[in-house]
């Protein structure tokens, strides 16, 4: 089974709730522990509406087809089976930008559990 790496830019089915159908759109791999499974962030073309949305400086280098958006509080654990290619990777100054923003991310649910 092909491995991932984290930053790569893939293109899979995200399913519906009735699992019958899904949608083909890009989405950002974050972890591959080598199993069945992945765990990504989706990507839109949608303007950045969260504090935990980035903004993809280099999207043409990352494969991306227009401006693009990470939403990385719109995570997923989905079955490498649903992925149809890769379409690229981040470039190292986004995807510093995506750690910075999960680390931001993780430490406001730290804060807000600790209340």
């Amino acid at each position: 089974m092909e491995q991932y790496a984290p930053g790569e830019i893939l293109l899979l089915k995200f399913p519906f709730t009735d699992e019958e159908a899904g949608k083909r759109r890009p989405a950002l791999l974050l972890i591959d522990v080598g199993d069945d499974d992945v765990v990504v962030a989706r990507i839109t073309t949608h303007a950045t509406r969260t504090r935990f949305d980035v903004e993809i400086k280099k999207w043409q280098q990352a494969g991306l087809k227009a401006a693009s958006f990470i939403r990385l509080h719109k995570l997923a654990t989905l079955e490498k089976e649903l992925i149809d290619r890769k379409l690229g990777k981040l470039t190292p100054d986004d995807w510093k930008a995506v750690q910075r923003k999960l680390k931001e991310l993780w430490e406001s649910i730290v804060i807000e559990d600790a209340k």
